[in-house]
């Protein structure tokens, strides 16, 4: 039922996020507890984004059911329902990372300055839905599945907020829309400045441990580029094969800190 064992302990960790949460917002009465709550999820949600990426490329379930449920746990954690990523990132960034003209995810102005840190962040975000419908103008099956799972996802959020409002806004609104925000700007230091038509001049790997089992090796970029498909328990290994053809100064132990990035 599950494609990859490796991918057991995070579906079960996904499953229970959104228990606790539904448990939060039904027996805390609270405000302040629950504002105590939105704070303390956000890094834990900003996480569960990259795993929601993961999905969005190699499914986790080979039932269809199942990954739907999945997906509608990931948008309530995250703010990207059901191929959101697919469309924006698979189909949109991964074909056009390397043409800043066309990049879902572009980091250059038309003027061929780098976008800051900040900047980026927000104009990505805010364009996330709107790039990934044009991207799904070439996958109607694919956009026709975003658009019904997306207006079902903002339907569940209504009814959380009109039920009990204040929850409702923290646990199931906010939260995603911060989420979503953090995702993008994660994704910054991975190409930012990075011109090139070259595979493997265009990303900036980081292979420090913890990162990247919080992460599901999301520092190996390169090679998820290189090969999208691949699931991301194999990611190290592919690296290992690419390795002496990306140049030294692209691999670090540790990402930059998005406190030493612009912020124009």
């Amino acid at each position: 039922m599950i494609k990859y064992k490796e991918d057991r302990i995070p579906i079960a960790i996904f499953f229970a996020l959104t228990v606790l949460d539904f448990a939060v917002y039904f027996a805390v009465e609270t405000t302040v507890l629950i504002v105590a709550y939105f704070l303390f999820m956000i890094p834990v949600k900003g996480l569960v984004s990259a795993w929601n990426h993961h999905h969005q490329h190699v499914p986790m379930f080979r039932s269809k059911p199942l990954n739907r449920l999945l997906e509608m746990s990931f948008a309530l954690h995250t703010g990207a329902t059901t191929n959101a990523w697919t469309l924006h990132h698979v189909h949109g960034h991964h074909k056009n990372y390397l043409d800043q003209d066309a990049d879902e995810s572009r980091w250059k102005r038309r003027s061929g300055e780098t976008y800051g840190y900040l900047r980026y962040s927000l104009v990505t975000a805010v364009t996330a839905y709107p790039r990934a419908l044009a991207v799904g103008k070439a996958h109607p099956r694919l956009r026709r599945a975003f658009i019904g799972y997306g207006l079902l996802t903002l339907a569940i959020m209504a009814t959380l907020v009109a039920f009990k409002p204040v929850n409702g806004l923290f646990l199931f609104v906010f939260a995603p829309i911060i989420s979503l925000t953090i995702t993008v700007a994660a994704t910054y230091h991975h190409h930012a400045g990075l011109d090139t038509d070259d595979h493997m001049l265009a990303s900036h790997n980081y292979i420090g441990g913890l990162r990247n089992v919080l992460t599901g090796n999301l520092g190996y970029h390169t090679a998820h580029h290189f090969r999208q498909g691949v699931h991301w328990s194999k990611l190290p290994e592919l690296h290992a094969k690419l390795e002496a053809d990306i140049p030294a100064e692209f691999i670090r132990e540790k990402q930059a800190s998005i406190f030493s990035a612009q912020s124009r």
